[in-house]
């Protein structure tokens, strides 16, 4: 009994690799920009709204990071 394997390999031209290049950049500039804006937002609230989210000052950073990039 014979067997035939034949399985075609993907190969990824130089275009092909500039578009998931390209993907990633976007990908990249996007989550920065949400990271800043969030920051942005939460700086711009007083202390007592914060407060009242229950997010402290130092907590801002880590919240805009998580919100930007996920956990």
């Amino acid at each position: 009994m014979a067997y035939v394997n034949s399985s075609s390999i993907a190969r990824k031209g130089f275009a092909d690799r500039l578009v998931v290049l390209r993907d990633a950049v976007l990908t990249a500039i996007a989550q920065r920009r949400t990271y800043l804006r969030t920051v942005a937002e939460l700086n711009a609230l007083t202390d007592r709204e914060l407060a009242d989210l229950g997010i402290s000052r130092l907590g801002i950073t880590e919240i805009a990071h998580e919100a930007a990039y996920g956990k």
